[in-house]
């Protein structure tokens, strides 16, 4: 009985996500950490189980139709370096999902309510991005679109990868070779990833050597490495478009 007691304690989760998230175990295959999905072609995170026994939600207000993508993109450009996720005089929790919450509020987005039961935050996030806006894998995203990654760390300590979604940040620029720039909360405070989908696998370029895929993941004894690329598991977008100046409409014509 102490012996049970004692590794019960053991078990406490950290780390961005909190809570137990949607559809972990369908990718529990071996203790050996290998890259879950190509990253070409990868599933949406809550299309392969069984949806959940139907549960009481709170009722969720849509983005504004005021909403900009510009006010997002501007405070979380300006909180890269702060290792404190403050807006607007309020202080929002460290991690990657109050980072979200926070630099979408000043868009007058709120995600609260948007879990199930059993979710975790970056799963109550998706399902946002699901219901009000559209997720995707394929295609260019646009900044202040949300990024999506699984199993960027062991959060129940079980040494399997079935943790479903555990982070989340959003696009800041897409660069002309594809390589997608993401801001993000991190252990050591909000900071930019490079990811590219079409090579997930590499670290670098070998011919110019820039960076590609960031390291998300910190690889243990016997695990290969793991990159942004390797774990990216959807897009979701909620904003609306961001209508063009004057200038560009004018460039157009």
């Amino acid at each position: 009985m102490r012996l049970c007691v004692l590794l019960a304690g053991l078990l406490v989760m950290t780390g961005c996500a909190t809570g137990r998230p949607m559809g972990g175990s369908v990718i529990a295959r071996s203790y050996r950490y290998s890259p879950l999905t190509p990253a070409a072609a990868p599933k949406a995170p809550l299309s392969v189980v069984a949806a959940p026994s139907p549960a009481p939600r709170k009722q969720v207000r849509p983005p504004p139709p005021t909403a900009r993508r510009e006010d997002v993109l501007a405070i979380a450009r300006e909180l890269v370096g702060s290792r404190k996720v403050k807006v607007a005089g309020r202080t929002w929790p460290d991690d990657c999902t109050g980072f979200v919450e926070g630099v979408y509020a000043r868009a007058g987005v709120s995600f609260r309510g948007a879990g199930v039961s059993g979710d975790n935050g970056v799963t109550a996030l998706y399902r946002y991005a699901r219901d009000h806006g559209r997720v995707f894998t394929r295609g260019k995203p646009k900044p202040g679109d949300l990024v999506f990654f699984r199993e960027t760390y062991d959060q129940n300590r079980d040494g399997r990868r079935n943790d479903g979604l555990t982070h989340v940040g959003l696009v800041d620029e897409v660069a002309s070779d594809g390589t997608v720039v993401v801001i993000h909360r991190v252990k050591r405070g909000v900071v930019r990833y490079r990811m590219n989908l079409a090579k997930p696998s590499l670290r670098r370029d070998p011919r110019t050597g820039e960076v590609l895929n960031d390291m998300l993941r910190v690889p243990g004894a016997g695990k290969m490495p793991v990159l942004t690329g390797q774990l990216f598991a959807s897009y979701g977008s909620v904003l609306p478009e961001s209508k063009p100046t004057k200038s560009t409409a004018v460039a157009r014509r």
